[in-house]
């Protein structure tokens, strides 16, 4: 009997009103903070993650589904929806729109990793993209969508933890910092 490729699952009718209701959520909260909605292709040129996402990071090195057409093109189905969307905003000019350009992405994305438990090798993702601005707000209003994102799913037992390596002023010394830190035997 066939199965359904490893590390995927099908959304079966009775699962579809969730489905769409979260889905719903996310798009509702997006477009009341001003981000309109994009679709990129299921597959892009294999360049673009090697260049977009890192050639040295784990998505690229061990993760990406990758393939030859039959015009010799190295193609690799999109393992996140960052870099696709980023060359979009380039591709159609988005940048001599009033800047940031807010978008916002549901898509299903692939990558070759070992099933586990909450893993899967396709998976449906949403993402916020703010491009075309380096304003710190943009970061704190994302933040803040994800928040009311969850908010508006019922969740309520949420803490918000937030890193950073610092601004381009004041990194190198954090570098130094952590550089003597992680050498210093302890």
């Amino acid at each position: 009997m066939y199965q359904s490729p490893r590390g995927t699952s099908d959304i079966l009718p009775e699962e579809q009103p969730y489905r769409l209701y979260i889905e719903k959520k996310a798009a509702d909260i997006a477009r009341l903070y001003g981000y309109k909605r994009i679709d990129t292709p299921v597959f892009e040129d294999t360049e673009l993650f090697l260049r977009g996402v890192g050639g040295a990071t784990d998505i690229v090195q061990k993760e990406i589904y990758t393939f030859e057409d039959r015009g010799g093109n190295k193609l690799t189905l999109r393992p996140e929806g960052t870099a696709p969307v980023c060359r979009a905003y380039l591709e159609h000019g988005m940048q001599n729109l009033p800047q940031p350009v807010k978008l916002f992405y549901l898509e299903a994305n692939y990558r070759y990793e070992r099933p586990q438990s909450g893993r899967y090798r396709e998976f449906h993702q949403f993402g916020y993209e703010a491009i075309g601005d380096s304003d710190p707000v943009l970061d704190a209003e994302v933040i803040d969508m994800a928040w009311q994102f969850y908010v508006s799913l019922g969740i309520s037992q949420l803490h918000l933890i937030i890193n950073s390596i610092g601004c381009s002023h004041c990194r190198p010394q954090y570098l130094e910092k952590l550089k003597t830190y992680y050498s210093t035997d302890t």
